[in-house]
């Protein structure tokens, strides 16, 4: 057989066709059952200004999404052996001492995460929407670079899609993955960060050049009746046989933001809190709260964590160590203590936030009494045998802040029992799961 060279280097035949070529007209002569069916997408809007405008909103918003996650991540302390996933091996972050200022630093950086990751959703899927003749292309590539792209839009894709599913089952059920949610949603998203990278790094001039195809003005003054395709190209997302408009670009845009603004009205007040929560139904997981002066969001029971009267009953005794020899307390001891007031946010992973006063002997007092005045950290555990968060390190800028308490009362009243009765953790700016409810014990360290 004779074999010349193809323009582009690649080995040909005698028919003077290169093998790669060859290869791409099979695939094209034999698609997938039923593929061209499925690519019938006929709607008139879509085309590369509507995918390049939702393409520029998401570009600045989701990585806001993806650095608080991975700040949420570094405020459990990995450092510390109590971030999940713990080993992570080579996608392992600077770690730092996450600051106790301002009180309503994880809050926010939470309240972000989550609330911003479910305001997305309706543009993410209309973004998804925009595109979708090009995920069901065929064949798949037709060069190298080709191949790239579809291989960062899989992880791109597939990335964002595990993250937002299993998001939002995490924050509306608890515990119903057969898998750790938390290592899954951890590797997920680098994942969706490669793919995200390699995507924009791609797309970044074409996106360009679709915002410059049609100037937002005239999009808001065209109506549905004057409302036409843009200028089909082989290889583009316009049709090739476009349908009448059924809706007109502005109404779609207006479409999609009323959808955020919903996903937003539904989800932001577990973290503003006040009669806002009612509104919250997205989020259920953090609508089970206490009376009266407790009334605020319970993650964990009394009963779910098998807390028993006897644990924290006349028998409950604080064990304070570290130095020179173990101190004892009981909690009338503890209450004729000077007290320390604060009102300081505690907020959960989940998304979910509370604002409350509490009463408390300052962490760093205790630390005096236990003879490390100035501890490097303080391990913290629970009477709770079970679960996953019966015990947290602090730092010591989190154990030497002034506002950072051994919680006895709240909002004027006794804690309790559901919200850590007959003492709990409460530290500014720290992850709501660490703040230890029903505390046992104190070990304060100098090293």
């Amino acid at each position: 057989m004779d074999h010349s060279e193809e323009p582009d280097g690649a080995p040909t035949d005698a028919r003077g066709y290169g093998f790669p070529r060859r290869l791409w007209r099979g695939l094209d002569e034999h698609p997938p059952p039923g593929l061209k069916r499925a690519t019938r997408w006929r709607s008139p809007l879509r085309g590369l200004w509507l995918t390049s405008a939702l393409g520029s909103v998401l570009l600045i918003t989701l990585p806001v999404v993806t650095i608080t996650g991975l700040l949420s991540y570094i405020a459990y302390g990995p450092q510390f052996g109590q971030a999940i996933p713990g080993d992570v091996g080579w996608l392992k972050l600077p770690t730092f001492d996450w600051p106790t200022d301002p009180s309503w630093l994880y809050r926010l950086n939470q309240g972000l995460h989550v609330g911003l990751g479910l305001i997305l959703i309706p543009i993410v899927l209309a973004k998804l929407w925009s595109v979708i003749p090009r995920l069901f292309a065929w064949p798949p590539s037709r060069s190298v670079a080709q191949m790239l792209e579809r291989i960062s839009l899989l992880m791109l894709v597939g990335g964002i899609l595990f993250e937002i599913i299993t998001g939002v089952l995490n924050i509306q059920y608890d515990y119903i993955f057969g898998f750790s949610f938390y290592t899954a949603h951890y590797y997920g998203a680098w994942v969706f960060i490669a793919g995200f990278v390699i995507h924009i790094a791609i797309k970044i001039p074409r996106m360009r050049l679709g915002l410059r195809s049609m100037s937002m003005r005239r999009v808001l003054r065209t109506n549905t009746r004057d409302t036409r395709p843009e200028p089909y190209e082989p290889d583009g997302l316009v049709a090739a046989e476009p349908g009448p408009a059924t809706i007109s670009r502005r109404g779609a845009l207006a479409l999609v933001g009323g959808g955020a603004l919903f996903m937003a009205v539904i989800t932001a007040g577990q973290t503003l809190g006040g009669w806002t929560r009612q509104t919250a139904l997205l989020l259920p997981r953090g609508r089970t709260h206490g009376d009266g002066p407790n009334d605020f969001q319970i993650n964990r029971t009394a009963a779910a964590a098998r807390i028993t009267p006897d644990l924290t009953g006349e028998r409950w005794r604080l064990t304070l160590t570290g130095g020179p020899s173990p101190v004892v307390l009981d909690r009338a001891m503890l209450t004729a203590m000077s007290q320390h007031t604060a009102r300081l946010p505690i907020a959960c992973v989940e998304g979910w936030s509370t604002t409350e006063t509490w009463t408390g002997v300052p962490l760093r007092n205790l630390a005096k009494l236990a003879g490390v005045p100035e501890p490097r950290s303080a391990f913290v555990r629970s009477v709770e045998r079970f679960g996953a968060f019966n015990r947290a390190t602090l730092q010591a800028n989190q154990v030497m802040h002034p506002d950072s308490l051994l919680a006895l009362r709240v909002n004027d009243a006794d804690l309790s029992l559901d919200h850590g009765f007959p003492a709990r953790i409460i530290v500014p700016a720290l992850p709501g799961v660490h703040n230890t409810k029903w505390v046992a014990s104190i070990d304060f360290r100098a090293k």
